[in-house]
């Protein structure tokens, strides 16, 4: 399925910044040229994770899994253009089955595990899902249990597959890979040939929140997903055959295009991990003599605060570290740089292609580099690998009015190779994402800066969305949900600043006369009444006699912003 406009199409590549290359083509170019080479390993605590021991599989085993994993779908009745929702932890399965459903055209919507029934009865609704594969259990939580249920609403929900114990309403993964013959084989790669799949074609349906109550699908081509590992590898000095440890779930822009596509390009190895465990991702630097990781900066900052945790490593490998999600500091940037060679690159993205990499080539000073990202398509030269494939502007979100001077925020907006075409079947969400001169409304709020306002830095966001842990929450959702609480009369939702995680969930509550209810209270409301993820319960409750609202009675979260910094 192609989604993106022809003439963009025709236009990029005349360009040179879309090809002819799929993720399969990658792929194949490794097994064909380092078949024996360790191509992918799992979590060393997998077994604690979903019940199996852990993995270590080289370029020719793991095709031979995405050729088992393509049979077994295909034997299913799944097809071109079928929707497959996956919600597994970071295992080797998973690469296996993107590039399995990569390579007959079965278009993946993956789930972050810590979606329950809420969000993925979205999902699955939205995109018409046949069929779902995920874990017996992922640590505690029976989701194979979870999906059944869902299951149960939905009949266009054909197929529940499992990994791990047997579970009754599930397709066991483990004996039908074991099971796949020749025959079965040869009938999937007759059905990849006959899909003809192109760089154009949909790999992926990703889910992101903004001002929206429900997750919104972001998807993505071959050519769009390949623009942006490219520009990791280029920030991250990423060399072929690196060895890359991937911390972030493989379920959006974060996971995929700094550990799964950057593994396809330069043909490394990728060093599975999740959940985020400090002592086992030390290990795993260590053991595992990794290149190039990613960490959120609070742990790069809880490193330094603990040099001891850092014994071990080793430096004259590990030069390059990317972060982001929450603002850098400049002491731990300058810290890691003089202390130990490690250059950290300061990561600006979304899941719709809003991507600037602040490197020590384009921004070589700490501070600046901790707050600054370059300011692309306005004549500036960077070394970036998007310097000039993608393109910003300013403007005043009230009036419209380009800003081109110092002191003024405004919302960013962007064009360019990287941006997503539009949301998945939502037109009236994509008349308010795209400026009448089609520049996507990031929703961020930026200011220039620098000598020659060559910088761009990062003031807050327009769209009403918690950014926690690198995860967008909608307040909209979560207010939504609340209201309908008993004891709830009014409730406003914003983030609370927290230095570990970014921000933290703050529900303001006004509650009914003579009625209340405390955090745990609304919390068990939340994930038990109303099935949404464990992410999203508030962490902070701030009862208030009412909300302030302006004379139209919009609330005014600027004043209970306030109110948490005081």
């Amino acid at each position: 399925m192609i989604v993106v406009p022809s003439e963009r199409i025709a236009e990029f590549k005349a360009k040179g910044w879309w090809g002819e290359r799929t993720l399969d083509d990658l792929f194949e170019q490794h097994v064909r040229t380092r078949p024996h080479e360790e191509a992918c390993v799992d979590p060393v605590n997998a077994f604690d994770i979903v019940g199996r021991q852990p993995r270590r599989l080289t370029w020719a085993e793991m095709e031979d899994l995405v050729a088992r994993y393509a049979a077994v779908f295909h034997e299913h009745g799944l097809r071109k253009d079928d929707a497959l929702v996956v919600q597994l932890p970071n295992l080797v399965d998973l690469p296996a089955i993107y590039l399995a459903c990569a390579r007959l055209g079965i278009i993946v919507s993956p789930a972050p595990a810590q979606y329950r029934e809420h969000e993925l009865a979205h999902i699955m609704d939205k995109i018409g899902a046949r069929a779902v594969i995920t874990a017996t259990r992922i640590g505690k939580n029976r989701h194979a249990d979870m999906m059944c249920r869902v299951q149960d609403e939905r009949p266009q929900l054909e197929l529940i597959f499992a990994l791990g114990l047997p579970h009754e309403g599930a397709l066991g993964m483990e004996a039908l890979l074991r099971n796949v013959s020749r025959g079965d084989h040869f009938k999937a790669e007759r059905a990849a040939r006959e899909a003809k799949i192109t760089a154009d074609d949909v790999v992926t349906i990703c889910w992101t929140s903004g001002t929206e109550a429900s997750p919104k699908g972001v998807p993505r081509s071959h050519n769009e997903w390949i623009i942006m590992g490219e520009a990791v590898v280029h920030a991250g000095d990423i060399e072929p055959g690196d060895t890359l440890l991937n911390p972030f779930p493989m379920v959006n822009m974060a996971g995929l295009s700094t550990s799964f596509i950057s593994w396809l390009l330069v043909g490394g190895r990728l060093i599975q991990h999740q959940p985020f465990d400090l002592q086992i991702f030390l290990k795993q630097i260590r053991e595992e003599k990794v290149d190039y990781t990613v960490a959120p900066p609070a742990v790069l900052n809880l490193l330094l605060q603990n040099e001891a945790l850092l014994e071990g490593i080793d430096f004259n490998r590990l030069q390059n570290i990317g972060s982001g999600s929450a603002p850098l500091s400049e002491w731990m940037v300058d810290t890691f740089h003089k202390k130990y060679g490690v250059q950290i690159t300061n990561f600006f993205g979304s899941n719709e292609g809003a991507s600037f990499p602040s490197t020590y080539r384009d921004v070589p000073d700490p501070a600046q580099r901790a707050a600054y990202f370059p300011r692309f398509g306005e004549g500036f030269v960077w070394n970036s690998w998007l310097h000039d494939r993608l393109f910003t502007r300013l403007v005043d979100p009230d009036t419209e009015e380009e800003i081109n001077e110092a002191g003024r925020t405004g919302e960013l907006r962007v064009k360019g190779a990287t941006i997503f075409s539009g949301y998945w079947r939502a037109p009236e969400i994509n008349a308010r994402a795209f400026d009448a001169e089609g520049w996507f409304r990031t929703g961020d709020l930026f200011e220039m800066a620098g000598d020659r306002l060559q910088f761009y830095r990062f003031v807050g966001r327009l769209k009403d969305i918690i950014i926690r842990g690198g995860m967008n929450i909608s307040s909209e959702e979560i207010e939504g949900h609340l209201v309908g609480h008993p004891a709830v009369a009014d409730v406003a939702v914003v983030g609370a600043p927290d230095p570990g995680l970014g921000e933290r969930l703050c529900a303001f509550v006004v509650f009914k006369p003579g009625q209340t209810a405390d955090m745990a209270e609304l919390n068990l409301y939340l994930t038990e009444e109303k099935k949404v993820a464990v992410f999203k319960q508030i962490e902070r409750l701030e009862p208030i006699d009412a909300l302030p609202r302006n004379p139209v009675g919009k609330v005014l979260k600027r004043e209970l912003r306030e109110k948490l910094k005081a």
